[in-house]
């Protein structure tokens, strides 16, 4: 797809979330308690040690910030750890019926939603994905009545979707069993996803309407088919609803009006059409997929050398942070071809800033080029080519001359892994 037609795409998608996520600061019963809580790190004295080091590193979240990537995730969220029940309701409308059967959709994106979060999670979030109603659930008014845009959290129209969808499927459902709700409406109604991304999610919102005595606060709507004739769609088109899933969980939207170009494909939040692509490192910590012994926290003045192994491998060590002030800093990690991470034409150390000051599809996250106008190294199809080759190689350095701050790769010493010198003032 041209370049010009994704960033039109991403600058609707980007504007509608922003206004979507203005009321993501609700309490649900599938509550997140934060990253502190849900870690894994080790007991006792050693894991206070830890716990202290790593303080001036977990930059905090910023009151107003929508979906702030401060540390920890604030309640309201879908827990992110353990099993996750997700319901999973496939509709239509009399303008709109179904095409094929509800199952046929749902197959679009399960099993490969479940395996991704298995991948990307190394095991500790456990996707189980339901669909007790095995059929369409027809909606009884057109699709069009219900004024369906990138618009408001639950404005009237939505409102009342989502009131109809509770009452078609209160018969057989009890929506308190389930930690999120995924909505995947049959294909055929609405505009195409080439030409207007409808697909939303509602997030931590406590003023959803209720169904079974809960708010459905975590809800992903998924709409159209992201198939742009590229020929990738069937394998890679359930990326979209890992992408909203991931608002559920409480991530930020990581492009920006210009698409990608902030962040490129390193992220599922940045980019998730083409090719597989896995969650940063940062975000990975956030939902308490990594421990506190795998993350060092380069607060002090000097320099420190840092062993980090690649990111889509379980254990080791996955990632170095150097705090630039309360709420923002530089992470640093190593990217392979390996694991939710198929797109990578260039391995190496990936270097980006994040800050909690700014809202989600503002740009929170920006990924340092170490071949910055070299046209990247990869051709696939809607993969942001320009930061393709970001990472930076063993005998480059990364600078950031106003704050003083150098990350240097040293080297490779073994199996992947990759040494990496850190000096600060």
């Amino acid at each position: 797809m041209p370049q010009t037609r994704r960033r039109i795409r991403r600058s609707r998608r980007t504007s509608a979330y922003i206004g979507l996520t203005a009321l993501a600061l609700g309490v649900t019963a599938t509550a997140s308690t934060g990253i502190s809580s849900r870690g894994h790190s080790a007991a006792g004295a050693v894991a206070s040690t830890v716990e202290s080091a790593l303080a001036p590193c977990r930059i905090a979240g910023t009151m107003g910030v929508q979906m702030s990537e401060g540390l920890p995730t604030p309640p309201g969220y879908a827990r992110s750890t353990g099993e996750v029940k997700a319901l999973n309701l496939m509709i239509d409308f009399p303008d709109a019926k179904g095409e094929g059967t509800a199952l046929d959709r749902m197959a679009e994106f399960f099993p490969q939603t479940s395996n991704w979060f298995r991948t990307s999670s190394y095991g500790r979030l456990s996707y189980r994905a339901e669909a007790p109603i095995r059929t369409w659930l027809r909606m009884p008014m057109p699709f069009a009545a219900y004024g369906i845009e990138r618009g408001s959290a639950y404005e009237p129209g939505y409102r009342q979707l989502v009131e109809h969808i509770a009452k078609a499927a209160d018969s057989e459902v009890d929506f308190s069993k389930y930690d999120l709700v995924n909505i995947l409406v049959t294909p055929n109604a609405g505009p195409s996803a080439l030409d207007t991304v409808l697909s939303v999610t509602f997030s931590g919102n406590a003023e959803a309407p209720v169904a079974d005595g809960v708010p459905l606060a975590n809800t992903s709507f998924v709409y159209s088919r992201q198939d742009d004739g590229s020929g990738t769609y069937r394998e890679t088109g359930y990326r979209v609803l890992p992408h909203e899933n991931g608002h559920v969980f409480g991530l930020p939207d990581l492009y920006t009006s210009d698409g990608g170009g902030a962040v490129g494909h390193w992220d599922i939040m940045s980019e998730d059409w083409g090719s597989n692509n896995d969650l940063l490192g940062w975000h990975k910590w956030k939902l308490g997929w990594l421990d506190s012994t795998q993350i060092s926290c380069a607060a002090k003045s000097g320099t420190s050398d840092h062993v980090l192994t690649p990111l889509a491998v379980s254990g080791g060590a996955k990632l170095a942070f150097v705090p630039l002030s309360e709420s923002a800093g530089y992470a640093v990690e190593v990217r392979t071809q390996a694991g939710n991470d198929e797109a990578v034409c260039k391995p190496g150390v990936l270097i980006y800033k994040v800050d909690s000051d700014v809202d989600t599809g503002q740009g929170p996250v920006t990924v340092s080029d170490s071949a910055g106008s070299s046209g990247g190294c990869t051709r696939r199809p809607n993969v942001h080519a320009e930061l393709s080759d970001a990472p930076f190689r063993p005998g480059e350095t990364f600078t950031d001359e106003q704050a003083g701050i150098s990350v240097s790769v040293v080297g490779e010493p073994r199996n992947g892994s990759y040494q990496v010198r850190i000096t600060r003032p």
